[in-house]
C-alpha cells in the first residue's frame, strides 16, 4: 500500500528547501566578485528567508484535514523521507558552480526549476482531500524565483 501524504508533509519539506537555498545564496555570495553581487544574493538569501517564513505560515493556515496523515507511521518515516529528498535533491550541499554570478545564476535556475518539477510529481501523492491544491501555492512561489533569476541572467546576454 504506497503512503499518502498531506498537505502538511509537504510544507515541512517546502521550508527545508527555503532554508537549503539560503544557505546557498549565502555561500555564493562568499565566493562571488563584486559588491553589487554580493549583495544581490544575499537579497536572494533573505527572499528564501521570506519564503520559509510564507510557507510556515501557510502551513499553520492548513485545515485539520489537510495534515491528517492516513498512514499508520508511528516512527515519522514520511517526515524523514521527505527531509531526506529536500535536503538531496534541491539545493543540496555541493561544491559551488562557479564563482561567477552567471554560473550560480543557471545553478539556482536549476534548482529551481527541479524544485517545481519536484513539486507537480508529489503532488500526485496528495489526495485531494488532503490538501493537494495547496501545492500549486508553493510551484507558484517558485515560479516567482525563476523569473527574478532569469531576468538578472538575461542581463549577461
Amino acid at each position: 500500500m504506497p503512503n499518502d501524504f498531506n498537505a502538511n508533509d509537504i510544507f515541512e519539506m517546502a521550508v527545508k528547501i527555503e532554508q537549503n537555498g539560503a544557505i546557498f545564496y549565502r555561500n555564493a555570495a562568499k565566493q562571488v566578485k563584486g559588491e553589487q553581487h554580493k549583495e544581490f544574493l544575499l537579497g536572494l538569501a533573505k527572499m528564501e528567508d521570506n519564503h520559509e517564513t510564507t510557507f510556515a505560515n501557510m502551513q499553520k493556515g492548513l485545515k485539520d484535514q489537510e495534515s491528517f496523515s492516513t498512514t499508520f507511521d508511528p516512527d515519522d518515516e514520511n517526515a524523514l523521507y521527505l527531509k531526506a529528498l529536500a535536503d538531496t535533491r534541491i539545493f543540496f550541499k555541493k561544491e559551488q558552480p562557479g564563482k561567477s554570478l552567471k554560473s550560480i545564476l543557471g545553478c539556482a535556475i536549476q534548482a529551481e526549476k527541479d524544485s517545481i518539477a519536484f513539486y507537480l510529481g508529489i503532488k500526485e501523492l496528495v489526495p485531494p482531500k488532503l490538501g493537494q491544491s495547496k501545492i500549486d501555492d508553493i510551484i507558484k512561489e517558485e515560479m516567482s524565483h525563476i523569473r527574478l533569476l532569469a531576468g538578472k541572467l538575461t542581463e549577461y546576454y
